[in-house]
């Protein structure tokens, strides 16, 4: 993705900024005279690429700040007075208002007080090669106060599955962390944020190299002595939910056990339950998961719940009755099949939740158990 001007009679385009990597992930626009002053690329982190000089002095002072990624939430009709955001990895976020006349920045406020003067994690950027040499980044969060040296670990895995993990402040990476778990978060192929390239590579890898890399994420981490790997759990929502099925029965040997949230177990039944208001989608599930038409037993290969028996360790099933994505149906067939087959299940399902954990009584309740699922 990237920043293009456009001659509207003549349909005749110009690139204004552009990474032969990262796709733009925003743009910091001159309402007055009518320009882009700057271009925001997320790499490991939020990288600004200024386009206009009136503007370097005041990225400048703003980058050394205070410890985060900055954004221009508001700004005056006349350019002079802007609002400007701070994420961070181990803090809330932050807001200042910045004079441009005096150079001078005053805190407002932050978005949560209570985690001021806290010690939190920190999210360290990862890169390492993918076994057919694809370059793959993510993150890494550390328990504060514990040698990082043959720790248990959750590898995180994001939904989607045409999303991204980015930077920044994580609530669930900061209460795995603070039980002193290492938190693996990774980008694997098919993910956004890096290019059409990539997001390529992903289609029809449903647990293929989509599900690689993740494992060869563990195997860095594992490398680097950080991590037990006797000690790996896997854990994830939607797609990251599905992941985790894929996990434990794909790779048996490789978790220590499973936590899955409202993830599909059956591709063939997640297609035919699709929404009418996905409808449009299906054109895209078709090319980057697999033609429900043309190739159902590709897609049953791909699907967790026929190998059921493969599975070794325990698993955590978390459902939102009402969910219209990811139907009660895909974690009620993995667990009944557990069931039958003898194997170490336990299943939550919430009556008044959809895709996800809306309710914070759900979620402290749900996140409790987890805690002493992994315990």
């Amino acid at each position: 993705m990237r920043l293009l001007k456009a001659d509207i009679p003549t349909g005749k385009e110009e690139v204004i900024a552009e990474d032969p990597e990262f796709d733009i992930s925003g743009a910091f626009i001159d309402n007055k005279r009518k320009i882009p002053l700057a271009v925001a690329f997320e790499k490991a982190r939020t990288e600004w690429k200024i386009l206009d000089n009136s503007i370097q002095e005041d990225f400048k002072i703003l980058s050394t700040l205070r410890r985060g990624d900055f954004n221009i939430t508001s700004k005056t009709l006349d350019e002079q007075t802007w609002i400007v955001a701070f994420d961070t990895d181990d803090g809330p976020a932050t807001s200042y208002l910045y004079d441009r006349g005096s150079k001078k920045a005053t805190f407002l406020h932050s978005n949560n007080s209570k985690l001021e003067k806290v010690k939190l994690a920190q999210m360290e950027p990862i890169e390492y090669k993918a076994q057919d040499g694809l370059l793959i980044r993510g993150y890494l969060t550390l328990p504060v106060g514990v040698e990082p040296k043959n720790l248990p670990m959750v590898l995180l895995v994001h939904g989607g599955p045409w999303a991204r993990d980015s930077w920044g402040y994580d609530s669930l990476a900061q209460f795995l962390a603070n039980r002193g778990y290492a938190v693996l978060q990774v980008n694997f192929r098919g993910s956004t944020g890096y290019g059409k390239q990539f997001l390529n590579a992903g289609n029809r890898e449903w647990a293929g190299k989509m599900h690689q890399d993740l494992l060869d994420g563990v195997d860095y981490v594992v490398g680097k002595g950080y991590v037990n790997p006797k000690k790996v759990a896997i854990m994830g929502g939607s797609y990251g939910g599905y992941a985790t099925l894929v996990g434990l029965t794909f790779t048996p040997d490789k978790f220590a056990c499973g936590v899955d949230i409202v993830g599909p177990s059956n591709i063939v039944t997640l297609l035919k339950s699709i929404p009418p208001y996905w409808a449009p989608l299906k054109v895209i599930f078709t090319k980057r998961v697999g033609d429900l038409e043309k190739e159902e037993s590709f897609l049953k290969e791909r699907s967790p719940l026929f190998k059921v028996d493969q599975i070794k360790v325990p698993l955590l099933i978390g459902q939102g009755a009402n969910d219209p994505r990811v139907k009660q149906a895909e974690s009620d067939q993995i667990y009944d099949a557990m069931k039958k087959a003898g194997l170490p299940v336990q299943y939550v399902v919430y009556s008044d939740e959809g895709h996800g954990f809306a309710r914070p009584e759900n979620r402290l309740h749900f996140f409790a158990i987890t805690e002493r699922f992994l315990y």
